[in-house]
């Protein structure tokens, strides 16, 4: 593997940006600690990671560690946070290989966990309320203050408001504009509740206040930081690794819980491969600007239209390699709230086979040419149908 991981650097080395850009999925989290994995093992470092919901917690993790450390920090958080706060977990590694449990056990043990996430919430994350507060910042069933604290033991938040190391960026809803911002490490010091509010689920989470505004999570209104990665300006060259915890493509459901299961992933897909078509489509143009202005006669650059095109033009390269999470038979609508730790761990090592199955063709992290300007690439694509 020495030479292709020789080949990934190289690649990857050629791009001014070098972005990972986190979907929200919940508990289907921990397959992005897999992802990262993966590229730590070949020596690719990010130098912009944003995230939304879950995937602004892994950010902060990221983001607020030395790269020598994240893998251990990211598996910690993880280990930590699917261990139920009262009654022991059920030890089904011990007793076999889970993977080799029937559907309909797994199926069995997937609610069982959930339902003890429900009704105790997780260690170091949330807590069931007696009775839902009032006041935007109590209206919930839990309470997620233990999440501060977790945040703080985990991610060094001196590291992550220094934007030499990584530039940060999150999403989240401000409650009472209902509009969509991005806090970002660029323009704005990050605290911990930055990260709470990009994954301040309502019901169930508060909203949580910073600097007199109220904010929910991100994914209410998209679920992924990445149209906000492709048009920051000034444009430049970037080798975006965009990982989904949803699906849009899936089996036609055929009762009531495939039918919740299957809202969830159309909801909270974000329909990505639209995004990335409608961009490809975008810069294709910017560059086709840039080609046309190189031949407009000298006598004609001083035109008030001429300055309008300058703005539009640009030949910046962009290569977006594509990871979804890819359901398990035995999975349903409660896979975003199911934290038991034999779960995390697969989640875990799904994400990390997905990426070196990438990483087997180095060639997908090659800059594109100056006639394609914008790829993408997904090595599922071919069986997992579009999205």
């Amino acid at each position: 593997m020495t030479g292709d991981v020789d080949k990934l650097r190289a690649h990857a080395a050629k791009y001014e940006l070098r972005v990972l850009v986190l979907q929200g999925g919940g508990a289907l989290g921990s397959y992005q600690g897999g992802v990262y994995e993966g590229l730590a093992e070949v020596g690719i470092h990010p130098n912009w990671v944003a995230g939304i919901s879950i995937g602004a917690i892994n950010a902060a993790i990221i983001a607020g560690n030395p790269p020598e450390r994240r893998i251990d920090q990211l598996r910690a958080f993880w280990e930590m946070i699917c261990q139920p706060p009262w009654l022991p977990t059920l030890a089904l590694e011990q007793w076999n290989d889970p993977s080799r449990w029937p559907a309909l056990v797994r199926t069995w043990m997937n609610g069982f966990e959930a339902s003890r996430a429900l009704l105790e919430g997780q260690k170091g994350f949330f807590t069931p309320r007696a009775l839902p507060g009032s006041g935007p910042g109590e209206a919930s069933f839990y309470d997620t203050s233990p999440l501060r604290a977790t945040l703080e033991r985990f991610a060094d938040f001196d590291r992550i408001n220094d934007r030499r190391h990584m530039r940060v960026s999150v999403g989240a809803v401000n409650v009472r504009t209902g509009n969509f911002v991005y806090f970002d490490n660029t323009r704005d010091k990050l605290l911990p509740e930055h990260f709470m509010a990009s994954g301040a689920m309502p019901p169930g989470f508060p909203a949580i206040e910073i600097d007199g505004e109220f904010y929910w999570d991100g994914g209410m209104v998209s679920n992924t930081p990445l149209f906000q990665v492709l048009t920051e300006q000034p444009r430049r060259d970037a080798l975006i690794f965009q990982i989904d915890l949803w699906s849009a493509a899936g089996s036609l459901p055929e009762d009531l819980w495939q039918v919740v299961n299957r809202q969830k992933d159309i909801q909270y897909s974000s329909r990505t491969r639209m995004v990335t078509d409608s961009m490809q489509e975008q810069q294709q143009m910017r560059r086709l600007v840039k080609e046309l202005l190189a031949l407009v006669p000298e006598s004609k650059l001083d035109a008030c239209w001429i300055a309008q095109a300058k703005k539009i033009a640009c030949a910046a390269r962009h290569n977006v390699v594509h990871l979804i999470y890819r359901d398990k038979p035995y999975e349903g609508s409660n896979k975003d709230y199911q934290f038991g730790p034999v779960t995390m761990r697969e989640h875990w090592a799904s994400g990390l086979g997905d990426m070196r199955h990438t990483f087997e063709h180095p060639e997908l992290l090659a800059l594109p040419s100056d006639e394609d300007v914008f790829v993408t690439h997904d090595v599922h694509r071919g069986a997992g149908g579009d999205d």
